[in-house]
């Protein structure tokens, strides 16, 4: 079944062992969008990504999802929208995400349970330590709304905290692009791609925006390591499990 013109459905009978017992994978409510340009949820982009996790042997997976395809808190504030409003609002769009991307991954045969930081009790459960380790520890893909669950944190931010929290040992920081440049790839031909950065020059440098800078200076006080790649090249996602080159990987140093 062919999905726009950019990707396609398949199941690889390859299998990658991972390297990683549990990892974090963060996605962008813009990459659940798909074939939607104007915003919103698109299930077969969500199947495609569950395809693309089914692929990953033996690690435990989480997932954070941003909002994006919905709405930016930064961007609705103002004409009479609070700041905290605002950022309520970007949270809660976060969970009409969690709860879809979990019904897709259970239709696909991906048993996944979305969990949220915003108490939303009739709509998704409440996440608690003991419970997403629970669902970890079952096999189960636990994907984490709400951000922070307080205003004012990023998506990102809320990522690298949950994390640590979790002892993850990689964060995968899916995005359009192969990894971190020095400047935007598609308005700079002349960008130039790092193999691997660390965590300090990645608070430090001004041109690498990878995520923001909280969540990087969170993640370098932790050594969070961070692999930044490209989400829709197909089998990406289990060859950063494995220890494969894929992308930038930001680490406390580069030996």
């Amino acid at each position: 079944m062919i999905i726009g013109f950019m990707y396609k459905r398949v199941i690889s009978f390859a299998i990658l062992v991972t390297m990683y017992k549990r990892v974090l994978l963060k996605l962008s409510g813009e990459q659940l969008q798909g074939k939607h340009d104007g915003g919103g949820f698109d299930a077969e982009r969500a199947a495609w990504i569950a395809d693309e996790i089914k692929k990953v042997k033996g690690a435990q997976i989480v997932v954070v999802i941003g909002a994006g395809n919905y709405v930016r808190g930064a961007e609705v504030e103002g004409n009479g929208i609070q700041g905290v409003t605002a950022h309520n609002m970007g949270m809660l769009a976060t969970i009409i995400n969690a709860v879809a991307l979990a019904d897709v991954f259970n239709s696909e045969g991906l048993d996944a349970r979305a969990l949220t930081n915003v108490k939303v009790d009739q709509v998704a459960d409440q996440f608690t330590h003991r419970r997403a380790l629970s669902h970890l520890e079952k096999g189960r893909i636990v994907i984490v709304a709400g951000g922070t669950g307080r205003p004012f944190m990023t998506t990102d931010t809320a990522a690298v905290s949950l994390a640590i929290e979790l002892k993850c040992e990689v964060i995968l920081k899916a995005t359009k692009v192969d990894g971190v440049y020095d400047s935007d790839p598609h308005k700079n031909p002349d960008a130039v791609r790092f193999e691997t950065l660390t965590l300090q020059q990645a608070v430090e440098r001004p041109d690498i925006r990878v995520m923001d800078k909280a969540a990087i200076a969170l993640a370098h006080d932790h050594e969070q390591s961070i692999i930044v790649f490209e989400l829709l090249k197909e089998g990406n996602i289990a060859r950063a499990c494995s220890g494969e080159a894929v992308g930038t990987t930001i680490t406390v140093n580069n030996s």
